[in-house]
Parts: C-alpha cells; structure tokens; sequence
C-alpha cells in the first residue's frame, strides 16, 4: 500500500536520545538541545525509549546500548509487587514509592516491545520476566491500562495464547470503554468514552482495536475503529493534521488550538498503523503518512518539529511556532513517528 506523497521522508535519527541518555537511564528534559540533569529521569520516558529502540530491526551498536540500559532502568524501578517507581533524581534515589500510574503502564509497553521485537535474545527473556511481573496488577486509571495493554498486544504478537497479556489486554479495553455494553458517551458528534479529550488520546483506540483484533470480536474492534475514525476527522483542519492541545478539548466545550503536543502525532501514528494492520485499508497509510508530515511542517504554524542539527524533537507547537526545547518526550515522538514511515520506503 502507498500514502499520499507530502514533504521527503527522513530516516529516524537517535542521535539526540543518545544525548539525552546516560550509563542510568534517559534525562526527560532539555533547554534547546542542551540535557537538564536537574530534572532526573522519569520511568515514563525511559519507557518509551524503550518502545522506540526494541522496535529497530536492525538495531546500530548505539541503539541496542540504548535498549540495554533503558530495559535495566526499568528493572531497577520495578517494585517487588509488580509496580513501578517513576522520578529518580540525578543522585540515582528515587522521589517516589512505586506505583499503578501512567508510568506503570508504560513500563509494561516498553517491557512488552523488548520481549516481541528486541533483536538481543537475552533482552527478549529479561523483558519478559518483568512484564509478567508487572502485568498480573491492574490500575484504576483508563491510561495506565491502555499504555499497559498495548504492551500485552505486543506480547501477543509473537505469543497469541499468552494468557497474562491475553487477560491484561481484555481487561485494557473494558478500563477504556466502561462496563457498559451501549457507550451513552458515544455518539455521532462524541464518539468517545470521556467527556474531554486530554493526551495521548489515540492509545485509547488504538488498544480497543488490538483487544478486537485479538481477541476474535469484531464488535469490539469495528468500536475501535470508528473511535479512531472519529479522532482522525475532528484534528484535521484544511486538509491537514491539527491534534488536541495540551489543555484538551471538551465535550461542548471550546476547542483551542495551541499548544499540540507530539505525543498526539505519535499516538495518532501508533494507532493508525494497529488500524491499517487489522483492516489493511489504504486510508489508515494515508493518515500515518500525515503524521509523519506534521513533523516535517505540514502542520498549523507551516514549520519543521524537529532539529538538524541535534535530530531532536521541539517540545510543542506554539502560535508563536515550535517551543525549541527537545526534550525526551518529544523526541521519542518524533523518531517513533518516522519509524512507521519505512511502510513506504
């Protein structure tokens, strides 16, 4: 299948994550290209590093340093019970006590991609003890579980009667979707499960469609789908990406265009490559090509979200233009964007 050409497609460069990480972990935050060590490390972040580098098929020497030292932060942050600190201070003492937050639930993402994907048999085995460690516990948080399930989904993909992941991803779409069988919230001009849009919001579909996908219920997955679908038509504007700001957007409410964050772009990716995979429609290509664009500069302000020169990711487009910190957030956005872009290359 082929997307709509826009601007030239460039491969993912991890030249500024690796400027971004240490022999401990991933610094989250950066003024310009320039690591705040100040601020830590965030298991969130690190989470996500992990999702991008045990997606490489053929990963370089840096990258699979990468891989190896994102998977023992994880490890280190890992409670006894499953659960997982998040904040550790550049003194290497953790800020907090571990926890079922987002953070856990990435972590599972992260852990569930090293063990399908990571090219490093012993990073596959190691990923695994700790996912299975982490995935017998379930969160209250709707997010917590999505991030937490499209980690079982990636589990699945090379273990499809794996119960753990399994029973985690079942459980995923229901935190998503509620107990009830009708979605009231879900209608023609709301289809959707809240009442506000925040971040991250495609995961939300995303993990309904793999929980459809693999758990033999087209109900469940055509649900997914048209949560995408109706997604994907409310942040276009003019023909091109416009995604949720970072103050979200409510039901009958205002719908502000600024500050749009990556992670949205990025999510939006992930979410419509779950969609082409299970459908094999063109138009889920289409939109995944139209992500990558927004960081090109096919976007509201008309510019580049990202760098040449330090290959890293701006923090957020502003109506002033992109906010030229890279951070780790958004750097792993972008270089997980463009990771998707070799499906037409």
């Amino acid at each position: 299948m082929t997307a709509t050409l826009g601007p030239p497609v460039i491969a993912p460069t991890f030249t500024h994550l690796a400027r971004l990480s240490d022999d401990t972990g991933l610094f989250e935050h950066a003024r310009h290209g320039v690591v705040r060590r100040g601020h830590g490390y965030c298991t969130d972040d690190v989470a996500r590093g992990l999702v991008v580098t045990a997606r490489e098929p053929e990963p370089s020497v840096t990258v699979a340093g990468l891989t190896e030292r994102y998977l023992g932060f994880l490890t280190h942050a890992q409670g006894a019970d499953g659960a997982f600190h998040n904040r550790l201070g550049y003194d290497r003492r953790w800020r907090d006590e571990p926890g079922l937050g987002d953070w856990w639930g990435r972590a599972l993402w992260g852990l569930g991609t090293a063990a399908a994907r990571s090219a490093a048999p012993w990073i596959r085995e190691e990923a695994m003890i700790a996912f299975r460690q982490g995935a017998s516990l379930r969160s209250p948080a709707p997010r917590a579980m999505a991030f937490a399930g499209l980690g079982a989904a990636e589990v699945l993909r090379g273990d499809p009667g794996d119960p753990a992941a399994g029973g985690l991803l079942a459980d995923a779409a229901r935190a998503v979707l509620g107990a009830s069988t009708t979605y009231p919230l879900m209608d023609l001009d709301w289809f959707w499960p809240e009442d506000r849009l925040t971040y991250a919001n495609a995961a939300l579909a995303e993990v309904v469609i793999a929980a459809g996908r693999h758990g033999g219920d087209p109900e469940l997955l055509t649900v997914g789908l048209r949560m995408l679908g109706w997604l994907r038509e409310i942040q276009t504007r003019e023909g091109r990406l416009s995604v949720v700001p970072a103050q979200g957007w409510r039901r009958h409410g205002p719908r502000p265009g600024h500050d749009q964050q990556p992670i949205e772009v990025a999510a939006l990716a992930d979410a419509c490559v779950a969609a082409a995979d299970a459908t094999g429609d063109p138009g889920w290509e289409a939109e995944i090509r139209r992500c990558v664009d927004w960081f090109l500069g096919d976007n509201d302000a008309g510019v580049p979200m990202w760098d040449p020169g330090t290959g890293g990711g701006y923090d957020g487009l502003t109506p002033d233009g992109p906010n030229l910190n890279q951070g780790a957030e958004s750097t792993l956005a972008f270089v997980a964007t463009l990771q998707h872009a070799r499906r037409w290359s």
